[in-house]
């Protein structure tokens, strides 16, 4: 069965190595000042962007316990499972 691309609104992946100590893909982008420009610079995709925002203000926010942030994580995070189950780790 042929797999459908589904590389629209995600980033081309450039793996690198790591010795351990801090890497590149751990630097802020150059003129970062809220996570949105994290979420850009990185090209990621909706559910992604929605794991990271939950991850970053969880527990902080008093409208979104963290259990209601566990959930939105979980529910993003099986929705990103479940693309790449269907379309492959482009």
């Amino acid at each position: 069965m042929e797999k459908k691309n589904a590389r629209a609104g995600t980033r081309d992946l450039k793996k690198e190595a790591s010795d351990g100590t801090s890497a590149d893909y751990y630097k802020l982008p150059v003129g970062a000042t809220q996570l949105q420009d994290l979420i850009s610079a990185k090209n990621m995709n909706a559910q992604i962007g929605e794991i990271v925002r939950a991850c970053y203000r969880y527990g902080e926010v008093e409208h979104s316990p963290r259990l209601r942030d566990a959930k939105k994580i979980k529910f993003y995070i099986e929705a990103e499972i479940a693309r790449l189950e269907e379309y492959g780790d482009c």
